[in-house]
């Protein structure tokens, strides 16, 4: 039986297997164990700190010929200190046993210029890559990875300085040389960079191609703070994520509003003061179509009249914890936005539980909603949910994860109410219980997953799930 199908032919089955049975076909035969491990293109792995990494990752490599993908994460050790020695070891031994890269998540420690020039020279087709950095930081190594779409840099501090001022001289570029270059970066995303780290304003330049730009925990866009040369490489952005960087919220968002028409989509977590927010809705002059503004502590109703006022496209608003918004903010952003948002969340926004019938109003406004997060809302009760579901006839995608006040009577409205409904999360809605869920799960023909409490999902209901297709995730 084993013989009576071709290698080829095998390896195709291997590869359409779901994650959690695939690998155990490699445990029926030596040929079944080479076949998948050939057969596998993707490969994540946790390494830790010591002698035996090096040699047990060559041996693990080695049976893995044709990955496309590699993901090298190193678990924290107090006993330990990331080198950059080690990581070097370890960015080599990849060189050498995937030349078919074409993506690379490699965060294991700070490397080295010499390192990231082995890389550049056996992984041509890399196309994504995620690295650690120590300072200071010298970019010019990008300029050898031609095919490169996506980067992701992590700057740490850390051993390697020495490393990175030869290979300065090696490639004959200083910090704040003023040559370009024309890199074919996409989407580019730094984390931990300072105002003081010199040599972005070269990237900045170079990165003319950009749709998305992500910065996170960062205190500066380098060279000092100056944001002369980083305007440059916004014509063209697309996408934006302002994540935990609050010293550099305001000034990003300033220049986005005056060099970006092309904006579509922004996303600002924890941080902007009223001032620079307001600023930028008043008088930026992208057609914004996606809003994702999380832990935004200074967000008030004149925010989002702005919003009505600036960005009539929208089509996604995001909203949570958004402390200081009241219904009136938000029945003037759903009569200026009722004909075309598709999705709505207000995860943790106590306007929700604050003014009875807002979710009602809401509801009439956006009835051509796709998606709707009410997420960790937890005093939200039945009527109110069901006063707003029988408005939006065709959501896909509902989120009530956290909602404590939730009982059983909020799934036969999601059940009467939202026909197309594939996809819920119910987590810890502890009023919900077993019972509700198999009635839900049984009579919700359009279903595909359902997040949920295992302890919650009857026999019943994981029969009906198993034959349906439907994914239960807890």
């Amino acid at each position: 039986m084993d013989k009576l199908l071709c290698d080829e032919l095998v390896q195709e089955i291997f590869q359409r297997l779901p994650p959690s049975t695939s690998s155990s076909v490699s445990l029926v035969s030596k040929r079944w164990l080479y076949l998948y491990r050939t057969s596998k293109t993707s490969l994540s792995l946790r390494l830790t700190p010591h002698d035996y990494t090096i040699p047990s990752l060559s041996s693990l490599l080695s049976h893995y010929p044709f990955l496309s993908s590699l993901s090298l994460l190193l678990a924290p050790d107090p006993t330990t200190t990331k080198s950059t020695t080690f990581a070097d070891h370890l960015l080599l031994l990849v060189s050498s046993f995937c030349p078919q890269l074409h993506s690379l998540r490699f965060l294991a420690g700070p490397v080295s210029l010499s390192s990231l020039t082995s890389l550049s020279a056996a992984c041509t087709q890399l196309t994504y890559l995620c690295i650690n950095l120590s300072r200071p930081l010298f970019l010019v190594w990008i300029l050898n990875f031609p095919s490169l779409k996506e980067l992701s840099i992590l700057v740490c501090c850390g051993e390697g300085l020495e490393q990175a001022v030869d290979g300065n001289t090696e490639y004959g570029f200083c910090a704040d040389d003023d040559s370009d270059a024309e890199l074919g970066l996409e989407s580019l995303c730094l984390s931990g960079i300072g105002a003081d780290d010199w040599g972005l304003g070269w990237l900045w330049r170079s990165c003319r191609k950009l749709k998305k730009l992500q910065f996170r925990s960062c205190e500066g866009i380098g060279d000092g703070g100056s944001f002369s040369s980083f305007v440059r490489c916004l014509q063209g952005v697309q996408e934006v994520e302002l994540r935990t960087c609050r010293t550099i919220i305001d000034g990003v968002l300033v220049k986005l509003a005056e060099n970006c028409d092309s904006l579509t989509s922004l996303l600002v977590y924890d941080g902007g003061s009223r001032e620079g927010l307001l600023r930028f809705f008043s008088q930026s002059r992208c057609n914004l179509q996606k809003l994702d503004l999380r832990l935004p502590l200074d967000l008030k109703n004149d925010h989002l009249l702005a919003v009505t006022m600036n960005f009539r496209s929208l089509s996604s608003l995001k909203l949570q914890s958004c402390c200081l918004v009241s219904g009136e903010g938000l029945r003037a952003l759903g009569a200026a936005l009722s004909s075309g948002l598709e999705e709505l969340a207000l995860v943790n926004c106590d306007v929700v539980e604050r003014e009875p019938g807002l979710l009602s109003t809401l509801g009439q406004n956006f009835r051509q909603l796709r998606k709707l997060d009410l997420s960790y809302n937890e005093m939200l009760v039945d009527k109110e949910l069901a006063s707003m579901l029988v408005s939006c006839n065709y959501l896909v995608d509902l989120r009530l994860r956290g909602c404590k006040g939730l009982t059983n009577a909020a799934m036969v409205s999601v059940f009467k109410s939202c026909k197309y409904l594939e996809n819920v999360d119910i987590i810890r809605c502890c009023g919900i219980q077993a019972e509700a869920i198999e009635f839900f799960v049984m009579n919700s023909p359009q279903l595909r997953q359902v997040q949920v409490e295992q302890s919650k999902i009857s026999d019943a209901a994981k029969t009906w799930a198993s034959h349906k297709f439907i994914e239960a995730v807890a």
